[in-house]
């Protein structure tokens, strides 16, 4: 018996008949949400049950991100706030896990300004949460364990948010060193799991009932780099796509640097992937890419997007754009809304740079101003409505295949999905279609959905 078994079993001694509740939450990326079903999977395997009401809780346990210095703050601030709710309930344990206490000077920070935090886990350590978790419950003062890239189980539990959808993490860490990005040396070096670990789990989902499989990493393409050459991501996907039932593959996120031809036929050749692809450009500018350290410049970039067109030109791609990057120029910037304009996103996640410690961007000279750099990014988010508003009409009076996942919050009687393309679909239905496909005919278009009925 490993020390991690026999601490689960202790505390499930301990517990006895109780049902402890324990509200976990999850900041950030959905590597990180999938780091938190993991971890209500070790918790239920201990004895405790959840609640979303942090007042009812015995354990409280923030899953955190540390992509943005801003998110930090935020966490911290949360944190501050839980101090009334130790002092009502002596008892209660908190923990703090996740890409933010992967960093050392941050754990020392907890313990030296937060006495309510009883323990702080690293985002590679999550297996050890049952020992650090018993040393509380045994009085243990402040217990820390930020061990490096210990990656977890692959028996482990895990307690999903959806029914019908599913996460996949199929590879961890990032080789890539981007300028501006901690992930690196918050979630370590790539690593990708075995292949017959990924199929094995998604052909379980799937008989279970899962209708949508997203599979995560920092950069899906380079999967299977660390393996000897047995799999690449290309390899990978047709490998899902011979899975029996009925099913959609998506994947997240996707580096242009290897967004190689082997990939764009997979996805058009494989009927159960998604035709989406997630393609962050950060910036249409060479010089920018270059001080970003994204390997790859804006003219490949577009001979990603041309060479996917010429296969669908309805193929829907989205991606990443940071405005305001250190000393970006005006001409700079408008390189960035040229290659909007040229490949026509059906929708962009948009973020004004902001210095994050301990990146080599933090150290660069910066003489944009805060005010123009809000200028820019409402100049873009103008564009792209403009953009998403006619691009979208190009799906009316076509037939999409949706997985509804809602009920609409905008309109009476009507629910709401995603197609294949990603695109947000509203039409009429109840609540009953919710996890289930539904073939839709596309009667109107906004800048953000597009409007249809059942066919």
């Amino acid at each position: 018996m490993n020390d991690n078994t026999a601490a689960v079993s202790e505390i499930k001694r301990l517990l006895g008949e109780s049902l402890p509740l324990a509200y976990v939450r999850s900041f950030g990326c959905q590597l990180n949400v999938s780091d938190g079903e993991k971890i209500k999977g070790l918790l239920r395997k201990m004895g405790y049950g959840f609640t979303e009401d942090e007042s009812e809780a015995d354990l409280i346990i923030l899953n955190t991100c540390a992509v943005r210095e801003n998110a930090e703050d935020r966490v911290f601030g949360i944190v501050g706030s839980m101090k009334k709710l130790k002092e009502l309930k002596p008892s209660l344990i908190i923990g703090i896990t996740g890409c933010m206490t992967a960093q050392s000077h941050v754990a020392e920070k907890i313990r030296q300004s937060y006495p309510q935090v009883d323990f702080v886990l690293g985002t590679s350590a999550i297996s050890g949460l049952p020992k650090l978790l018993l040393g509380c419950l045994n009085g243990e003062r402040f217990a820390v364990d930020i061990s490096e890239y210990d990656d977890f189980s692959e028996e482990a539990e895990q307690v999903r948010e959806s029914s019908f959808k599913a996460s996949v993490p199929i590879m961890f860490g990032c080789n890539n060193f981007c300028t501006y990005c901690i992930v690196p040396y918050v979630r370590g070096r790539e690593r990708s799991r075995r292949p017959e670990d990924i199929i094995s789990e998604v052909a379980g989902l799937v008989r279970s009932g899962y209708k949508e499989i997203m599979l995560l990493g920092q950069n899906v393409n380079s999967y299977g780099s660390d393996l000897g050459g047995d799999m690449s991501f290309p390899q990978l996907l047709r490998r899902l796509n011979e899975i029996e039932g009925d099913f959609l593959i998506r994947f997240m996120s996707s580096h242009p640097k290897d967004a190689s031809s082997e990939l764009i036929d997979a996805i058009f050749e494989c009927d159960k992937v998604a035709k989406h692809l997630h393609l962050p450009v950060q910036s249409g500018s060479d010089e920018i890419l270059h001080r970003m350290n994204r390997r790859y410049t804006a003219e490949k970039y577009l001979g990603i997007a041309d060479e996917i067109y010429r296969h669908d030109p309805d193929f829907s791609l989205t991606t990443d754009i940071i405005v305001g990057f250190p000393d970006e120029s005006e001409e700079d910037f408008q390189a960035t809304l040229d290659i909007m304009e040229r490949v026509k996103f059906d929708n962009i996640y948009s973020f004004i740079y902001s210095k994050r410690t301990g990146t080599k961007a933090a150290e660069m000279a910066d003489g944009v101003t805060d005010e123009e750099k809000s200028r820019r990014m409402r100049r873009l988010l103008e564009l792209q409505r403009g953009i998403s508003t006619e691009h979208y009409k190009r799906f009316i009076g076509k037939r999409m295949r949706v997985l509804v996942d809602d009920v609409s919050k905008k309109r009476e009687g009507f629910v709401t999905g995603k197609s294949s393309e990603f695109i947000i679909v509203e039409l009429e239905g109840s609540s009953s279609l919710i996890g289930s496909f539904v073939d839709v005919e596309i009667t109107d278009a906004m800048n953000w959905a597009v409007i249809g009925k059942i066919i």
